[in-house]
């Protein structure tokens, strides 16, 4: 039985390329030195796998910055700001898309379909002159076969590249990006042609966008662009890869329609209802490429739950045509488990990191033809047992706490007009006051100090000092500005997340688990594996201080439920919006003891609302619900004359949530 793995981290397991690619963007090394590092981290991925027996290796999923990117360089679409001339694309233009220059800025970032990952987003219109201006997939599916490694090159899809394209500036929006296809296939026609040449029997297509809402225009795209490469194909094996969400039913008749295709991908942890339409029919002598093993965060699979699956999709579409796969690509997920030192044996052994997980991927591919590892399979079954009977996992007093709330504890008792009237009285502020976002600049001093106070190089007091230090500058300099409504600017915080999730019960947290964000901005997302509540204050001793440092009114600084659920790997052993709903209880404690000290504004920050919301249209309604509900939990219980408010960041659809506080 054959494994695939649809993409793997980039980074590095200690983040070797970010510190490569800042080493070169300072100037303080050369490309050279860069693409040493480059080539490094791929060959070791390529090993890794192939020592793990992994038979579908991918290439041309590392990136220097980010794969759309790497598209658009494939496909010569430099926007003219950027003043490329032709040719090969190098490193200056290539990262002057990605970062700008002196003398241009960079092009648009946005979220990769609903991860934490961005992407460049192509500017595109009728007048783009594409051309083959990158050769990195045939040259890295060319390295790796130096290396021994028969890889299966991945490029992102040519419909899914257009869909998730935007009209460039002067271009009218309503232009048909579609309309480009004709335009791009071409190139697409030459690389698999390199490919072919260079000894490739595979070759990947990552079509995402088939799990959006697509009309029947959109759908057909798709048919179009695989009848007219069907030819070039002649040859090689396809795979069509999907990810993140279920296909409808209209979608999967096109995918499973497709010219020239030989197999499709399928993301079973996220798609929980795509397999009913692979029961329902599946297209005889195709290979189904099974996606059972998460991709997107950091649980130990269920080998037995998961061996069950794979043996019924068997009996479906045949033994020898059934692979082993990822939901998705491992980019999404912390690089290797062997580098945490400091989580505790029993949380560790609840995990999977990448490399773990092209571990299982191989264990399961064994298992169904019959090569079962039962030390392996009995060692996952003894975890799962631990994590769903560990006393870590439950807290019955937040179960209850969570179980019991009403409608009315999602409500404040008294209406808008009524609660502004009686915070006006108490605050007495201008009818246009001013405040300000938050945080502070932290300078190196300040970072310094707290990485000291962390490690037990100073003492508590010295640390207290330094921040009641730092919190009074703060202070001043409002006051100087006249601002009304002042913030203490947070010099105790390390990250808007972490800095509570280190506070509240729950939660763990990781030395070297760092997921990519964009080019080199890595995060290292927080693991929530138990119920979530509150032990002591949190903020109150800091926004006190600040307080009595001032006669105007001090803002408490909270971070939102909802922005440390969708920032943090989050259990996957109850629905998100439970999980969500606990924390929401432990940030409603914190804002009433907040009021307790007198702290009468209360902010609280949800940066990741919008970072949420599902890619169905259809699913958005609940989201919103839950998300507004979590919300009002949190202030349910103050005093009218408490002002409490909810900052977004984003305004794209703030106003469809506001609009119901």
């Amino acid at each position: 039985m054959a494994s695939h793995i649809v993409g793997y981290p980039r980074m590095g397991p200690k983040r070797e390329l970010k510190f490569a690619l800042e080493s070169f963007w300072d100037k303080k090394s050369s490309a050279e030195d860069l693409q040493k590092v480059a080539a490094d981290l791929r060959s070791a991925i390529w090993k890794q796998m192939a020592d793990a027996g992994i038979k579908y290796i991918p290439s041309n999923t590392f990136s220097y910055y980010d794969q759309v990117l790497d598209a658009t360089s494939m496909l010569g679409a430099v926007p003219p700001r950027y003043g490329w001339n032709g040719g090969e694309i190098r490193f200056d233009t290539y990262f002057s898309m990605a970062r700008g220059n002196a003398s241009v800025p960079a092009m648009e970032m946005t979220k990769w379909f609903d991860t934490n990952y961005h992407f460049i987003v192509p500017e595109l219109g009728p007048d783009v002159n594409f051309s083959y201006a990158s050769h990195k997939a045939v040259d890295e599916y060319k390295e790796a076969k130096s290396l021994g490694v028969d890889t299966v090159p991945v490029l992102v899809g040519p419909v899914s590249y257009l869909l998730l394209s935007k009209p460039a500036k002067g271009v009218e929006k309503t232009f048909s990006l579609l309309s480009l296809l004709p335009k791009i296939l071409p190139i697409y026609k030459e690389v698999i042609s390199e490919l072919k040449a260079a000894g490739a029997s595979w070759i990947q297509f990552d079509e995402p966008t088939l799990v959006l809402d697509l009309d029947f225009h959109q759908l057909q795209a798709f048919t179009a662009a695989y009848a007219d490469l069907e030819s070039d194909l002649s040859g090689l094996n396809v795979l069509i890869e999907t990810y993140f969400a279920d296909l409808t039913t209209e979608a999967y008749k096109t995918l499973v329609g497709l010219k020239g295709v030989t197999a499709y991908g399928l993301d079973l942890v996220r798609g929980t209802q795509t397999i009913d339409l692979v029961k329902a029919g599946f297209p005889e002598g195709k290979y189904l490429f099974a996606g059972v093993v998460d991709g997107r965060n950091i649980w130990a699979n269920d080998l037995a739950s998961s061996l069950s699956t794979l043996q019924q999709l068997e009996a479906i579409v045949g033994k020898d045509k059934l692979v082993v796969s990822t939901s998705c690509s491992l980019l999404h997920t912390a690089v290797d488990l062997v580098n945490e030192t400091k989580l505790d044996d029993e949380i560790k052994s609840w995990l999977a990191f990448a490399a773990q997980k092209v571990v299982e991927v191989n264990a399961l591919a064994k298992a169904l033809a019959g090569l079962k590892d039962e030390a392996f399979f009995a060692a996952n079954a003894a975890a799962q047992a631990s994590r769903k009977s560990s006393p870590r996992v439950t807290n019955e007093a937040v179960q209850k706490a969570a179980a019991a709330l009403k409608g009315s504890d999602h409500r404040r008792a008294t209406n808008v007009s009524a609660r502004l009237d009686a915070q006006q009285k108490k605050l007495n502020l201008p009818v246009l006051p001013t405040t300000t976002i938050g945080s502070f600049p932290q300078t190196l001093e300040l970072r310094r100090v707290r990485r000291e106070f962390k490690a037990n190089k100073i003492s508590e007091d010295n640390y207290i000092k330094a921040i009641k230090e730092e919190i009074k500058k703060v202070v001043d300099l409002q006051e100087e500005l006249d601002i009304d409504v002042l913030v203490h600017g947070e010099p105790e915080r390390n990250d808007m997340v972490e800095y509570f999730g280190e506070q509240l019960s729950g939660f763990a947290f990781t030395v070297n688990g760092w997921v990519q964000s964009y080019g080199s901005r890595c995060v290292k997302p927080p693991i929530i594996y138990g119920d979530v509540s509150r032990p002591k204050p949190m903020t109150v001793f800091w926004s006190s201080t600040a307080q009595s440092m001032t006669q105007r009114p001090m803002k408490g600084m909270l971070t939102g439920p909802v922005t440390i659920l969708n920032w943090s790997f989050v259990r996957n052993d109850q629905p998100r919006f439970e999980t969500c709903y606990q924390i929401a209880l432990a940030i409603k404690d914190e804002v009433e003891d907040l009021e307790k000290a007198s702290i009468n504004v209360i902010q609280i920050d949800e940066a990741a609302l919008r970072e949420g919301l599902p890619l169905r249209k259809s699913e958005h309604a609940f989201y919103l619900k839950w998300a507004v509900h979590s919300f009002r939990i949190t202030n349910c219980g103050v005093q009218d004359t408490t002002q409490v408010c909810i900052s977004p960041y984003s305004f794209h659809f703030s106003y469809s949530l506001l609009s119901h506080h």
